[in-house]
């Protein structure tokens, strides 16, 4: 009775509340640059992941984080600093994640142009990742990246490069943004030069197949251009789908490393001073 007494009138073991209050405020900015990058990234921030998985797993690594770096105190979580704080830190996040977007658009830009050259433009379908329409063959090429995306471990390397980004770039130290700008305009101009590196093959033989059916049909009027060269051309652009799976899978290899360089040298040039 008297050890009830005692623990009634001492209260039990813990933190108080207002202690609560400020480690939740510090988990919910410890999160603010990994959430950012789940939104704004390829395969995380699409429409195949539900919200809900997003904020879990956003709130799982914040946690993680948490226990690995020194938060910033309450005091400055409570005071006016806490805006630019937050622009920063949701700056940074968006910034790895829509660099990472853009260079993996290559892959669906060089399925559009493949698919308008052999003239299965007309073939759209809903992409689940943005929402709109897109050619079957760019789904099928973006698809074919992220599953080797995955089995080379990329999302691993990426997440442990954003985790790692809190001790190059600490939460609160000063960032530099045109670092942030000049990385996404690079980043504009590697995915034209990855995406013209996977479709210039598939489409010089198909100018050439299609310039061989000009000639036949100039020579042979009866034959019809749509019953004629379009069959050849949609069963030519498949086979050499197919004959260039092993180059395409090593370009996405390159294009993987490629943007796990820039993603590094743009998160090492952030920090000021």
């Amino acid at each position: 009775m008297n050890a009830l007494n005692a623990i009634s009138l001492g209260g039990l073991p813990g933190v108080p509340l207002q202690g609560l209050l400020d480690l939740l405020l510090q988990l919910l900015v410890v999160t603010l640059r990994v959430g950012a990058f789940l939104i704004s990234s390829p395969f995380f921030g699409s429409g195949m992941v539900p919200l809900q998985i997003r904020i879990v797993f956003s709130f799982g690594l914040g946690l993680f984080v948490f226990s690995q770096i020194e938060p910033p105190v309450p005091e400055v979580l409570t005071s006016f600093y806490v805006i630019p704080l937050v622009i920063q830190e949701l700056a940074i996040g968006l910034s790895v994640g829509l660099t990472l977007t853009i260079l993996f658009a290559a892959v669906g830009l060089a399925g559009e142009k493949i698919a308008a050259t052999s003239g299965l433009s007309f073939a759209m379908q809903v992409d689940p990742s943005g929402g709109g329409q897109s050619p079957v063959i760019s789904q099928m090429l973006t698809l074919f990246l992220l599953v080797i995306f995955f089995s080379l471990n990329g999302h691993m390397l990426i997440l442990a490069l954003v985790i790692e980004s809190y001790n190059t770039v600490p939460i609160g130290r000063a960032v530099v943004f045109p670092v942030m700008i000049q990385t996404g305009i690079d980043a504009g101009g590697l995915m034209f030069a990855f995406a013209a590196s996977i479709m210039l093959p598939i489409v010089a033989v198909l100018f050439i197949i299609n310039l061989a059916i000009g000639v036949i049909t100039k020579s042979a009027p009866q034959l019809n251009l749509f019953s004629f060269g379009f069959p050849i051309t949609i069963l030519s652009v498949f086979v050499l789908l197919i004959l260039s799976v092993t180059p395409i899978a090593w370009s996405f290899s390159d294009l993987l490393n490629d943007a796990f360089n820039v993603l590094q040298t743009m998160i090492g040039g952030m920090p000021d001073g």
